[in-house]
């Protein structure tokens, strides 16, 4: 039996006034996700518990099976996985945005504008000349989500990742340390941090993106502190192989730790413009080599963070339309015998524009299990479904057929 999970993150959603008091996921149009949870067993998944970081980081380990508490060591060392950057003993990582800030300081956005991954390695290079050194180092990622490693610096640190604060003035989110002993690392990073905003201000990069009507690339921005993390893989408890499909450092990183392989997809940006059909192949020939598939798709979250009512219901539309059901309909034609899954990380919902807590609805389509009475994928209907609410492991446990 093979088994694969498609993961529209942040696709979950508070009723909203506009659309009558339903959910994006009530108003789009996903015959293929609802035939899912017709042919399936719903319920509720809690991703993010307690004083836990309501990011996608915790999310997404919860989903695989994994305790955030005990691994969790923050995003820049799953990214710097992904990147192929080591990490040593001393080492430590941190996720590196480029942010917009509007004039007054506050943040106008998580993403400047979502600038290209071509962009942002000249600003980075920049950043590198002016901040970096020997123990100092900002390493390219894709689109705005970069990496900082530094040497010797103490990861006990209070970070505001900023799409949770759309608005608030940057020199009010600046890190803290947590203990004593991170204050001179604190004290660093918010100096490289102040010196970044004249650095980036005139670059020919931000000129050109103004003269556009682009939003530039204010600032760097640090968050998501830690260290090598130590994770179990698939095959140890599990006994599978497996592969992730993510145009996301973060993604990637886990599956490199969880010993999966990592498929790259040309054209997959993390954006509503992804290469949902290039996703699709990748998944079908992941499927004919390995027992697990994990495909991520990003879409549905930047269209929460910008607060893009219509854009998230298009992205939901196309991870439908453009992927769950190429994805069913290849499974068939190959005569794969499959258990799918479908669900978000957490909710993004549009008139927050941030992350929160909520637990999230999700489909198991089992062909050796009877499917519940839920008719519909969204999260009104699927809190009915016969699973209830999980948490933990529960949802890999039931996707594996160890629940």
């Amino acid at each position: 039996m093979k088994h694969i999970i498609i993961l529209g993150d942040g696709m979950a959603d508070y009723p909203v006034a506009r659309l009558g008091g339903r959910t994006p996921l009530q108003v789009a149009r996903k015959p293929n996700m609802d035939r899912l949870a017709r042919e399936g067993r719903c319920g509720l998944l809690r991703t993010i518990e307690g004083d836990l970081p309501s990011g996608s980081e915790t999310a997404n380990l919860t989903v695989l099976g994994y305790d955030p508490r005990q691994v969790l060591q923050g995003r820049g060392v799953l990214e710097a996985a992904s990147m192929g950057v080591h990490i040593g003993d001393d080492d430590m990582a941190m996720r590196c945005n480029l942010v917009c800030l509007f004039e007054d300081g506050r943040i106008k956005n998580h993403s400047a504008g979502h600038i290209t991954s071509e962009e942002s390695d000249e600003l980075l290079k920049a950043i590198q000349a002016e901040l970096g050194s020997p123990s100092r180092h900002f390493y390219t990622g894709v689109s705005y989500r970069h990496l900082f490693v530094g040497k010797g610096l103490n990861p006990a640190l209070e970070c505001a990742p900023p799409h949770d604060h759309p608005g608030e003035p940057a020199g009010e989110l600046m890190i803290r340390a947590r203990v004593p002993e991170a204050q001179s690392t604190a004290d660093l990073l918010n100096d490289l941090t102040r010196r970044s905003w004249g650095i980036l201000r005139d670059h020919p990069v931000n000129q050109r993106r103004r003269a556009a009507g682009k939003d530039p690339a204010s600032s760097i921005w640090l968050w998501s502190p830690g260290r090598r993390p130590k994770m179990w893989t698939f095959a140890e408890r599990f006994g599978v192989t497996g592969a992730v499909i993510s145009a996301v450092d973060l993604i990637r990183g886990i599956g490199v730790y969880a010993g999966l392989e990592v498929i790259r997809v040309p054209g997959a940006t993390g954006l509503y413009d992804t290469n949902y059909e290039g996703k699709t192949a990748a998944s079908l020939e992941a499927m004919e080599r390995h027992d697990f598939c994990y495909v991520h798709v990003e879409a549905p979250d930047e269209a929460g963070h910008d607060g893009n009512l219509k854009l998230k219901i298009q992205t939901i539309e196309d991870l439908d339309a453009r992927l769950v059901g190429p994805i069913l309909d290849g499974l068939a034609k190959h005569r794969i015998e499959a258990v799918v899954a479908v669900l978000p990380d957490h909710p993004t919902p549009v008139e927050k524009r941030i992350h929160v807590r909520d637990a999230v609805p999700f489909a198991i389509r089992d062909p050796r299990c009877r499917p519940d009475q839920v008719e519909r994928f969204d999260e009104r209907s699927c809190a009915a479904g016969s699973f209830g609410l999980l948490e933990g492991d529960q949802f890999i446990r039931a996707v594996f057929g160890q629940g």
